[in-house]
Parts: C-alpha cells; structure tokens; sequence
C-alpha cells in the first residue's frame, strides 16, 4: 500500500467520523486514567457503568485513596480483574501525590512509572487528555491495520511504529480513535461488513477467506 491510498482510506474515514473520540465517559485527565486503567481487558459499556457511580463520589487520588482497597472494589467489583485494578488505583494514586502534587503527567516516561499504566495506557493519555498524535493499539487497531494493509506487522509495537510512520500528518492526532471506532463497528472481527464500508475498494483485505 502506498502513501496515497493511505491518505484516501483515513480521508475517507474522518469523512465519515467527524468527531472521532473515545467512549469512555470521563471529565478530567485523572478521571480518564482511571476509566482507561480499569478498560483494560473491559468494555468501555462496562468501564461507564461502573465510573458513573464511582466518580460522582470520588474523582481525585485524595478521594480515591479516602474510599480504601476495599471500598474502591465495591465500586469496580463488576469489572474483570477489578482486585488487581484496585491495588493498581491505590497505589497510582499515592504515586500521584507524591510526585506530581495529584495531577497526570504529561509525558510518557512519568505515565509508564506509574502503577498499572503500560505503554497503550499511556499513549491513549497522551493522545486524548493532552492532545498528542500518539497511538496506542489495541485489539481493534491491530486488525484493523492488518486487515486493511495501511500497517503490516506481526507485534502491537511493530503496528505502532508503522502507523507513526505511515499515517498521514494531517491524520496522526485522530488516527487512533478512527480505527478504533472502524474497528468496532464496520471491520468488526468475526464478519467485517465490507459491504457497508467506505473505504472497502481502497482495502487489501482478501474476502475470499470469509
């Protein structure tokens, strides 16, 4: 696939999504670290059920930390490896005030020291709290990339540097959340619906193994 056709498929796709975003339901940077932390592995259907009850009663690492392990599980306790997210919460929270005076930081190194934040987490925070063209890809995007031909790699990493590579400039802050959002609802997994998808004749996909 060449530049062109890459500049066509995510022309084509911000056409269609204008305001490409994530869905998880959030309000401050703090808010949508926690909501992406305990994503993992989780819907976001799942994630918003559970921070509408959680954040209306504590949306800073004071109040987090105020609730305890325990009262923090009884918020998450619907979410899968919701203990293990607990511990993680608590101790990024402590993290948070003893480093950066309760507030995220906004550089990669600083997110990844954190507790239960790896390298996706991060750059979901990066891209969508402090609006850097990071991408950080997940099952959808790798697919998606794959599938579609705009970044071949057998590894997230080698997808993620492909995609920095490859996506055009003018796409590269909207990028994530368009194949994201493509991914989940047009080349969903099991049978994409190529007969409903915009850039279906730009897309290096082989539908004879369908």
């Amino acid at each position: 696939m060449n530049q062109q056709q890459r500049l066509a498929i995510f022309d084509r796709l911000a056409e269609t999504i204008p305001d490409p975003t994530t869905e998880l339901v959030y309000g401050t940077p703090f808010e949508l670290l926690i909501a992406v932390v305990l994503s993992a592995q989780a819907t976001d259907k799942g994630v918003n059920k559970a921070t509408a009850k959680l954040f209306p009663a504590a949306n800073t690492p004071e109040a987090i930390l105020a609730l305890g392990l325990e009262g923090l599980k009884e918020y998450i306790k619907t979410i899968g490896l919701f203990n293990s997210k607990a511990n993680n919460i608590m101790m990024l929270c402590r993290q948070l005030l003893d480093k950066h005076e309760g507030r995220v930081p906004s550089t990669r190194a600083e997110l990844e020291a954190l507790a239960g934040v790896g390298r996706k987490t991060a750059n979901v925070i990066l891209n969508t709290a402090f609006g850097q063209p990071t991408i950080a890809v997940d099952t959808h995007i790798f697919r998606v990339a794959n599938r579609t031909g705009i970044a071949l790699g057998k590894t997230v990493l080698e997808v993620e540097r492909k995609l920095e590579k490859f996506t055009p400039v003018k796409h590269k802050k909207n990028a994530h959340h368009l194949l994201i959002l493509h991914g989940r609802y047009t080349c969903v997994a099991r049978k994409p619906k190529c007969d409903q998808c915009v850039i279906a004749e730009l897309c290096e996909f082989n539908r004879k193994i369908l």
